[in-house]
């Protein structure tokens, strides 16, 4: 991969990822997008906060709040690089809670060549053996994983079986094709599988599959503490294109 800037500004950028990770129900306030999802993923149940709310702050986190609070969900807000400094700091005077950087990586689509001795199967829908794989945040998925995970036009589930059934999958990944753009996620490893390259031939397998879909360039997301994850894709030749960060209400 080059090391080529990405053609698409920091809000341009994030609703192009938002159409590769919707929740079932949104709304919109202003320029905001509202999303809620059952509360599986910040990105599916946080507001996306690009552009003008139509009102002064505020009364947009005033309204943000409300929006949340009618589905039971907690409030949350999704604030993206330098231009939502002035949002972020209405949130703050609010009280809202500041969570860890994400950093949005992206780079220039060139797929690499199949990994020796790593088969990976896609699907264009995830099994229970694929849900089972994705632990998000350590855990077992919600029932409400599976409508955020297929809500999307051009979607497909990587999977990697070192064992045959009923052991667990070794590996597993989420590749979504929007506009010329493929969007990684879920990209989950066994802890009995990891150091054996299975990360990476997801990567590839995916990547091939979007350069098949038409999609030229690539996006993912990584939280800022996790390492390893962080030289892995710098490792396959992704930069930073800006960061994003949660808030989210007291209580």
């Amino acid at each position: 991969m080059g090391q080529r800037r990405s053609p698409l500004d920091v809000a341009d950028l994030e609703r192009l990822a938002a159409r590769g990770w919707r929740a079932p129900e949104e709304g919109s306030l202003g320029d905001w997008l509202l999303r809620a999802g059952g509360g599986f993923t910040g990105r599916a149940n946080s507001a996306l906060v690009v552009g003008d709310p139509g009102r002064p702050l505020p009364d947009a986190v005033d309204a943000v709040t409300r929006w949340y609070r009618d589905r039971d969900l907690r409030p949350a807000a999704m604030l993206a690089g330098r231009q939502a400094r002035g949002a972020d700091a209405a949130f703050a005077a609010a009280g809202w809670e500041r969570d860890e950087d994400v950093l949005v990586l992206t780079a220039p689509l060139d797929p690499p060549a199949a990994a020796d001795g790593v088969p990976v199967a896609l699907s264009p829908e995830p099994d229970d053996a694929w849900l089972a794989g994705y632990r998000h945040r350590g855990g077992p998925l919600p029932p409400t994983a599976r409508a955020v995970l297929t809500n999307a036009e051009d979607v497909a589930f990587a999977a990697v079986r070192r064992d045959p059934p009923p052991a667990p999958l070794a590996a597993v990944g989420r590749g979504v094709v929007d506009d010329g753009w493929l969007g990684v996620a879920a990209v989950t490893v066994d802890e009995r599988h990891r150091r054996q390259g299975l990360a990476t031939a997801v990567m590839a397998a995916l990547q091939r599959w979007g350069a098949g879909r038409g999609a030229r360039w690539l996006y993912l997301q990584v939280a800022a503490s996790n390492a390893p994850a962080r030289e892995l894709y710098r490792r396959a030749g992704l930069i930073e294109h800006h960061r994003y960060h949660y808030r989210r209400a007291p209580g």
